[in-house]
């Protein structure tokens, strides 16, 4: 008798390290069941961390920050290749590329895919001839995809409002990817003599970090015992880079002290007395959900992503987009506030995020999402869940 072949799940991304970073539950939870997890992206760093968590790894042709046509129409069809080989029973496409070239190849191998938008980045924050491309290719490829998935609803608004969606039922609202509560416990405030801010984060424009480099300028002389530091990889793969000459300038002036590259971020939000995000628009930030998670208060910018997570006045500080005075007004409000006042801030954050952004939530709507798709009673609802 012929061995049913194993149920599998491909995942495709524009990087192995948002694979790896963003949807280890996920991958636990497929691995558990004794599917198969096929995940494609640029290979990277992540690789060896994924195939030891039981997935497998193709390395993806994708340019993230070209707009070259013969580069795009190369990733399409090593996607098509490659759905024709693996025949995965759902795929799950993340980012710009994946989600447009990764529709469109799974519809063409006639394989069910999912579009899970992480975050709408320079489409909608620029008006320019790539973004206007990008909403065109947007609107042709979302009419394949069973579902599209949105992590805000600033972000589905905008897509309806735009006519992107030549479904509209399809799009669902997924309300950020989670955290995981128990690996991002509750960590005291730090003791330390300098009150210390950190912003973590792919190294971009786009995340603010000008303006929080000169709000940095512009506090250090009022308090001395401020602390300004950076984390995330610099000169990423992405139009919007911040270079390593322009890292070393503000290391020359003193302004900031950069921390490099981290797997593992929660010694360094451990550190912290606050974690900012001045980012001018997100899809559900990772990073504001595993500040609050451990407790930390939390000063992002009023835009859509950021706003999800933090209640301004509450368990944060919402501060104006591209405004660094601002910022500047919102780290100064963190900086004249008791050591108190600043734990029961955090202490907020981490009620929040345990209400609203528990991991477990969201794969159970992966979960639900592929017994939908499938029909396996791999992902029925067991007794008493």
């Amino acid at each position: 008798m012929k061995a049913t072949p194993p149920l599998t799940v491909s995942l495709v991304c524009n990087t192995g390290f948002a694979i790896y970073t963003y949807r280890q539950g996920f991958i636990r939870m497929l691995v558990a069941k004794g599917v198969r997890v096929v995940v494609l992206a640029p290979r990277d760093r992540t690789f060896p961390l994924l195939e030891a968590m039981g997935c497998e790894c193709i390395d993806l042709p994708v340019a993230s920050k070209g707009t070259n046509p013969l580069h795009d129409l190369r990733t399409l069809a090593a996607l098509y290749r490659h759905y024709r080989t693996i025949r995965p029973n759902v795929v799950f496409h993340y980012t710009i590329k994946a989600n447009i070239y990764g529709s469109v190849a799974a519809w063409l191998a006639r394989v069910p895919s999912i579009a899970v938008t992480t975050g709408l980045g320079y489409v909608f924050i620029q008006k320019s001839r790539a973004a206007m491309i990008a909403k065109a290719l947007y609107r042709f490829a979302f009419r394949f995809p069973r579902e599209v998935w949105f992590l805000n609803r600033d972000d589905e608004q905008a897509f309806l409002r735009e006519r992107l969606l030549t479904h509209p039922e399809r799009a669902k609202l997924l309300h950020g990817e989670g955290v995981d509560i128990d690996q991002f416990a509750l960590t005291p405030l730090p003791r330390n003599e300098r009150l210390t801010f950190v912003l973590i984060g792919r190294l971009l424009w786009d995340k603010g970090v000008g303006e929080y480099v000169e709000a940095a300028r512009t506090l250090r002389e009022r308090y001395p015992h401020a602390r300004f530091q950076l984390l995330g990889p610099v000169g990423v793969d992405n139009p919007s880079a911040i270079t390593q000459a322009d890292i070393d300038g503000w290391l020359d002036e003193g302004v900031i002290e950069y921390l490099g590259e981290a797997h593992d971020v929660r010694p360094l939000i451990a550190a912290a007395d606050c974690v900012v995000l001045p980012s001018y628009r997100e899809g559900v930030p990772r990073t504001l959900m595993e500040a609050s998670a451990m407790g930390r208060p939390i000063v992002a910018t009023d835009v859509p992503g950021c706003r999800e997570v933090v209640d301004d006045g509450v368990t944060g500080l919402l501060c104006e987009v591209k405004n660094a005075q601002s910022l500047s007004a919102k780290l100064a409000q963190i900086l004249t506030m008791n050591e108190d006042a600043r734990r029961e801030m955090g202490l907020r954050g981490r009620e929040k995020v345990m209400a609203e952004f528990d991991e477990a939530l969201v794969i159970e709507r992966y979960r639900q999402t592929l017994y939908a798709l499938t029909g396996s009673n791999l992902f029925e609802r067991t007794q008493g869940k």
